[in-house]
């Protein structure tokens, strides 16, 4: 299964990919984690990254797309993925269609996790006052989510004209959504193999 899950920064992508993954025997393939591991090992590229980061803005597109080449080569990767927090915008989805073309991995399904804003901000101070997450504080929230509307909503459009798109209620209890999540992903699979 070679999965994109799409939603606002808050909306629990990271929080069922971590769930999904081992029932789906696939990497969860987060490029939020891989950059926040950049910064704490204190790389040129993570400390660039952070000052970014922190400002509440995004790491810039090329960057990103090297890093996840190099995490797609990796051997437990073969089988397929789930990507969360790629591609956040237009440019970024049309790199990943030609690079999994040219890798031979094309996606087989997209989720988009629907969760009202009111509910990501409240989500994330929870999260941040538990792990003091800079990205997480409720004036960074409400700067990305703001740069999701504008930049990464657009992405839903982009694979629902391609047929990839599956929309689910991220709100309730965990269970409920990964419930629905994999009812969705159970709906696409039958959908293409008819």
């Amino acid at each position: 299964m070679r999965l994109v899950l799409l939603g606002a920064p808050g909306s629990g992508k990271g929080t069922q990919a971590a769930r999904l993954k081992t029932q789906l025997g696939v990497p969860h393939i987060s490029t939020g984690d891989m950059l926040r591991a950049a910064v704490a090992a204190g790389t040129p590229m993570g400390l660039k990254a952070k000052a970014v980061m922190d400002a509440g803005q995004l790491v810039s597109d090329d960057i990103l797309l090297g890093m996840l080449e190099d995490r797609l080569a990796q051997d437990d990767a073969k089988a397929g993925f789930i990507l969360d927090g790629y591609p956040r915008n237009l440019a970024q989805a049309d790199a990943l269609d030609h690079l999994l073309s040219r890798i031979g991995q094309p996606l087989d399904s997209v989720v988009k996790l629907k969760v009202p804003s009111e509910a990501i901000v409240g989500r994330c101070e929870i999260r941040f006052k538990a792990e003091g997450r800079a990205d997480d504080n409720p004036e960074t929230v409400r700067k990305r989510l703001g740069i999701y509307a504008e930049q990464t909503a657009p992405v839903a459009e982009f694979y629902a004209k391609r047929g990839k798109l599956q929309v689910v209620d991220g709100v309730g209890e965990l269970d409920e959504v990964t419930a629905r999540v994999k009812a969705a992903l159970r709906s696409d699979s039958m959908t293409a193999s008819s």
